[in-house]
């Protein structure tokens, strides 16, 4: 956030090159959009006497920022480090780490608290906590292996499980956590959050632009605060420095702009948000072609442009659901080729070709 009065130069210049998702929430309170597990949380902050726990939900939503600012308010900057374990499942998931690691930190007693040096009073409960992000990329051994760690150690460890599938935890593992679900963040929580920051890092704007980046993260907190970052740093090393505008935040975010997708449509014969209409694909092949070409030209990532179609076609209630069942399957064939090594613009005509088809057939 913006440097704060006081703060030493090296500081200061450390905090202005960090990534701004790196500025967590320091209390439960800070959290944006999550009251049920917030209000739960505090209640379990005041009587310092916390379960296992599981956290899921989509990404961005504040999972590993509600542990870890759960985590300081329980133990305080001093014994922090000394009683918190943070682990990314993803990096080290296999049975080795949990039967080292793990157990090699759950096993020790903590030691006793002491005055804080910041002069604040912390809860400093008689337990640790190990934080497992990202769980559900952890082996099947390696979750049965925890198991049995979570039970003979409760007495002096609890473990926060953080993970955006729960059906990929085994259910042994699961039912030994109290779950948290996160939602994905309403837009007005999202909108607050995302302006303060705009207000506090001095971005220069352009009208509209915030709520584009709202839209184009999808209810991703953080995934938003990456693209405001991202912008703000092209358009400030321009000279002079410019307003962030709607062309820069579709490029920061491989979003491909609505008109470009509309414009494809129209080759196939679809008028955007209405419906089938033959008279715009009256170029044919060619014209099919022609468009497909453009749009290549302009370096938009064939799989993105094929889920924007889809999005765009698949809502439509004038086609009918044949139609759009073949639309589907031409859609998830070229996605499938485009996995395997397929060209870009021969597999995004070759989708074309086929949607138009369907929808000519309709």
């Amino acid at each position: 956030m913006a440097t704060t009065l006081g703060q030493r130069p090296q500081a200061a210049q450390e905090n202005r090159l960090q990534p701004w998702i790196e500025n967590r929430p320091k209390t439960i309170d800070d959290v944006s959009s999550q009251e049920n597990t917030v209000a739960v949380l505090r209640k379990a902050l005041a009587s310092t006497n916390l379960p296992h726990m599981l956290f899921y939900g989509p990404p961005g939503t504040g999972k590993t920022s509600t542990i870890l600012a759960l985590a300081r308010q329980l133990f305080g900057p001093d014994l922090f480090r000394s009683r918190v374990l943070e682990l990314n499942a993803s990096d080290e998931r296999g049975i080795s780490v949990v039967r080292e690691k793990i157990k090699t930190f759950a096993r020790e007693t903590p030691r006793n608290a002491g005055v804080s040096s910041d002069g604040k009073e912390y809860p400093c409960p008689p337990y640790k906590l190990i934080i497992l992000d990202e769980a559900d990329s952890m082996t099947q051994d390696a979750q049965s292996a925890l198991r049995r760690i979570m039970e003979t150690y409760s007495r002096i460890t609890r473990f926060c499980l953080v993970c955006n599938y729960v059906t990929r935890i085994i259910e042994p593992l699961a039912s030994r956590c109290s779950k948290f679900r996160f939602r994905p963040l309403a837009a007005d929580s999202s909108q607050a959050r995302i302006e303060m920051i705009a207000q506090a890092e001095n971005v220069q704007i352009e009208p509209g632009v915030l709520e584009l980046i709202l839209k184009l993260s999808g209810g991703d907190l953080r995934k938003a605060i990456t693209y405001l970052q991202t912008a703000q740093r092209l358009h400030s090393a321009s000279e002079p420095p410019t307003p962030i505008n709607a062309i820069s935040v579709h490029e920061i975010s491989g979003v491909v702009p609505d008109d470009v997708i509309h414009s494809l449509l129209r080759a196939m014969g679809v008028e955007p948000g209405e419906g089938l209409n033959p008279a715009l694909a009256a170029g044919g092949f060619e014209g099919l072609r022609a468009e497909v070409r453009r749009v290549g030209r302009e370096g938009w990532s064939a799989g993105q442009l094929l889920e924007q179609i889809h999005d765009a076609i698949i809502p439509l209630a004038t086609i009918p659901t044949v139609a759009k069942s073949n639309v589907a399957i031409a859609i998830a064939e070229c996605d499938k080729a485009l996995c395997e090594g397929g060209d870009e613009e021969l597999q995004l005509f070759e989708a074309a070709l086929r949607i138009k088809d369907a929808l000519s057939k309709a």
